[in-house]
């Protein structure tokens, strides 16, 4: 497995220099940071992201003011509480877009963030606080715990949060793979632990974000 700074070097060669490929590069946010998001914004982007998964990315932005309305600013204890005749208004509510399963993962997603806050002060703190070095752990739990949180969904809801994240994408794994790390796209518990040894490496090695690395990584093949 190369460096980072042999895998940053390639990087550069590809994207103008040293100096470019750092204007490309932004460290994510702190978790105290992250902490002090209220619980609303994490149900909002968490949603967005499970909507747009499959799915036009530009219709549900478009869409997006008419899915604050209809689920009245992501409030976490009046979307956990979301109930049958709630819930049959949105599958008919054309301001959203109407996906039955995808309308019931606002309300569990709810329930899960109410759980993290019940044991950590809020779901925001846990997320937050999870530490980079287990990331891989982070998202398994949120793929355990959450609904339709899973795969990528789970981690563009985390990098859109500006939380310090790994984006699994082709370019990403197509380096992981040319760096032995894995030999296909990662999904058993093996082949993460094995994606999130080689992040931690470099993240030693550099000093940098997964955020940063994950960046560095794609724009090597990308």
């Amino acid at each position: 497995m190369r460096s980072f700074d042999e895998i940053f070097a390639i990087s550069a060669d590809r994207h103008g220099g040293a100096d470019a490929l750092e204007a490309k590069l932004s460290p994510p946010k702190s978790s105290a940071a992250l902490a002090a998001i209220p619980d609303d914004r994490w149900l909002a982007q968490m949603t967005r992201s499970v909507f747009q998964a499959g799915f036009n990315w530009k219709v549900v932005d478009a869409m997006w003011p008419g899915f604050e309305a209809a689920f009245k600013g992501f409030d976490i204890g009046t979307c956990a509480l979301m109930d049958d005749e709630w819930f049959d208004k949105l599958v008919t509510d054309t301001s959203i877009v109407r996906y039955p399963a995808k309308i019931m993962s606002v309300r569990d997603n709810a329930a899960f963030l109410s759980s993290l806050a019940r044991i950590h002060g809020s779901g925001a703190k846990a997320l937050a606080e999870w530490p980079s070095e287990d990331f891989a752990g982070l998202l398994a739990m949120l793929k355990k715990d959450g609904n339709r949180l899973g795969g990528s969904t789970g981690q563009y809801f985390l990098r859109f949060m500006e939380r310090d994240s790994y984006i699994l994408s082709r370019d990403v794994v197509g380096r992981l793979e040319a760096e032995g790390v894995i030999d296909k796209a990662p999904t058993s518990k093996k082949a993460m632990n094995a994606v999130q040894e080689a992040f931690n490496t470099w993240m030693d090695q550099s000093g940098r974000s997964l955020t940063e690395i994950s960046r560095v990584l794609a724009m090597s093949t990308g």
